[in-house]
């Protein structure tokens, strides 16, 4: 609603890219769905859905990041553009903690806890590094399929030569740390209420 009367406001379709990235956080999320059955299915098929939910996990991360668009020059008041971008931003990560969170419950019924959370910390990292090649280099979950070589070389680079490249690992770090004490403190978040109320 707050993107249609913006879109009304302004007398452009600025922002209308904040549908699409939200739909795009929700892929991971309705996938994340299946972990809660997927027991009985064969290793084959839950590494497919594994990789399937990884691939559009760093979406649901990257929303986040759409906060840099408080800089552009518009009619529009700033106040309206935060709320805006703010609600989206944590609409994003709702859908990524919710079916991380999922993903945990999966695990934990196949590895030791600190097994699972060095995996869930490792996704976080990998997310973030996804993150960042979304922001910085424009790369997208579908180029893995339109355009994989130019994808993988630059992937490969920041690799093989990772002193070149300072702001690849200062971003990815930083969004590492900040999505998982995020996510840690939502994990939480019901037993600090618990003890509020009581």
């Amino acid at each position: 609603m707050m993107i249609l009367v913006r879109c009304i406001y302004a007398g452009k379709h600025g922002y209308i890219f904040l549908v699409w990235n939200l739909f795009l956080a929700w892929i991971p999320f309705t996938i994340s769905t299946i972990f809660k059955k997927m027991n009985g299915a064969g290793k084959l098929k839950q590494v497919m859905i594994f990789c399937a939910w990884l691939l559009f996990f760093p979406n649901a991360l990257y929303i986040v990041t759409d906060l840099i668009h408080l800089d552009a020059e518009t009619n529009v008041p700033k106040w309206f553009d935060a709320v805006l971008l703010f609600s989206c931003s944590v609409a994003g990560l709702l859908m990524a903690f919710v079916s991380i969170l999922r993903l945990e419950i999966f695990l934990s019924r196949k590895f030791k806890s600190s097994q699972v959370q060095a995996i869930i910390l490792s996704i976080f990292f990998v997310s973030s590094f996804g993150v960042y090649l979304g922001r910085f280099l424009r790369w997208n979950s579908w180029d893995i399929l339109n355009n994989p070589f130019a994808l993988l070389y630059s992937i490969a680079q920041r690799f093989i030569f990772p002193f070149q490249y300072f702001q690849t690992w200062t971003v990815t770090c930083t969004l590492t740390t900040l999505f998982y004490l995020l996510f840690l403190a939502i994990k939480k978040l019901p037993g600090y209420l618990n003890q509020a109320i009581h």
